[in-house]
């Protein structure tokens, strides 16, 4: 086969373990997931009257590809226009759509490291050159990011919050950060987690948009909104660059029980503002438990922490599995000796604390024996 040769040594995304699997490799009766930053909460009471009601005998039909009604629900949500709206099966899409619109060999995309895969993997995948500047102490070096920026360069991307550290930009350092970038470069703002944000200096990225008109910015209903089954991802950005993107979109990516569940999840902030709540009581509770055992965390505005444990960070996820908690090793985060775990409920919090505990103990007793 004639392969391209960016993808002989390139790996598919690997999601954390199923529930399923871990309960057959360990015997185990009862599996709590915290790997993937889903919400613990479920999704909307709205959502479930959808799904429990809908008895549409629509499904042997293509879903509408402009996705009309959803599409004019965000935008009135939003305050901005229908047009200057894309869908996208999940985020993922999006970040793909965008990659495969403006990246090719020959040309150039700038990144922090770590942050989320998909950007590297796209990058590569359509043969451009990937600039990765590392993290200064978990947050963008934005400095250093404009300084490979060139006239080859085609995209920069933002993740804030990042994953997997959680920590966001500010508006002053966002702002200087914009008025510098060239503005035939597209600058992708990824705010995946923008729900759970409550720090006073966040930036209100949809007030850029008019003046940046190089600016687009993905959200998901995969995160607080419970939806990550359905797959609905969004991009709002100037109707010059969604026109631009609209052709490189599959035809009928999202579909009718997505549109519609995102539709009726969107009616009900309060139970986006509910979680958002819950979430910054139990993340305060893993911020006390890191400091009482020492171990080092970015304090996170999303719905996950990285707790750094100094060992292998595979021996903690071995260890936290068996007991039965699934987390994300942060070898494949680029943290080695760090765990991502997503903020549960109260008691799913407690158990994998109480677990990380006991692994703490483990190791102490192991390092008095040597």
């Amino acid at each position: 086969m004639k392969w391209k040769n960016q993808i002989v040594n390139l790996h598919a995304y690997q999601p954390g373990k199923s529930i399923d699997e871990v309960k057959k490799m360990y015997n185990l009766k009862e599996i709590f997931k915290l790997a993937s930053n889903e919400n613990p909460y479920g999704f909307s009471n709205k959502v479930k009257k959808i799904l429990d009601e809908d008895s549409s005998s629509t499904f042997s039909y293509y879903p509408d590809g402009y996705a009309t009604n959803l599409r004019e629900e965000a935008a009135k949500f939003l305050g901005v226009r229908p047009t200057q709206l894309i869908f996208s099966n999940g985020t993922d899409e999006l970040l793909q759509i965008i990659s495969k619109a403006l990246l090719e060999p020959g040309k150039n995309t700038v990144m922090a490291y770590p942050t989320f895969s998909q950007y590297k993997h796209n990058a590569i995948l359509e043969g451009a050159e990937v600039r990765e500047i590392p993290l200064i102490d978990g947050n963008h070096d934005l400095d250093n990011m404009l300084k490979a920026l060139d006239d080859q360069t085609a995209i920069v991307w933002l993740c804030s919050p990042n994953n997997p550290t959680g920590t966001y930009i500010t508006n002053d350092k966002l702002m200087k950060f914009l008025q510098q970038v060239p503005k035939d470069i597209l600058v992708v703002l990824d705010e995946a987690y923008y729900e759970y944000v409550d720090a006073d200096d966040y930036y209100d990225a949809l007030s850029l948009l008019d003046n940046y008109q190089n600016l687009i910015v993905t959200r998901t209903f995969s995160k607080i909104y419970g939806l990550a089954s359905f797959r609905v991802g969004y991009g709002i950005a100037s109707e010059e660059i969604i026109s631009t993107l609209e052709p490189v979109r599959q035809p009928f990516n999202t579909n009718v029980l997505a549109q519609k569940v995102a539709m009726e999840a969107l009616k009900d902030q309060e139970f986006v503002a509910k979680c958002a709540t819950l979430n910054k009581k139990e993340m305060e509770r893993f911020y006390a438990f890191c400091k009482k055992n020492n171990l080092h965390y970015y304090p996170s505005q999303g719905n996950f922490i990285l707790i750094d444990f100094q060992c292998d960070s595979d021996e903690v996820f071995t260890f936290l599995l068996s007991t039965g908690y699934i987390v994300r090793s942060g070898k494949q985060l680029g943290f080695p000796t760090s765990i991502r775990v997503t903020i549960g409920t109260s008691e799913q919090n407690s158990g994998v604390m109480t677990s990380m505990e006991a692994f703490l103990e483990k190791q102490a007793l192991k390092a008095k024996n040597i």
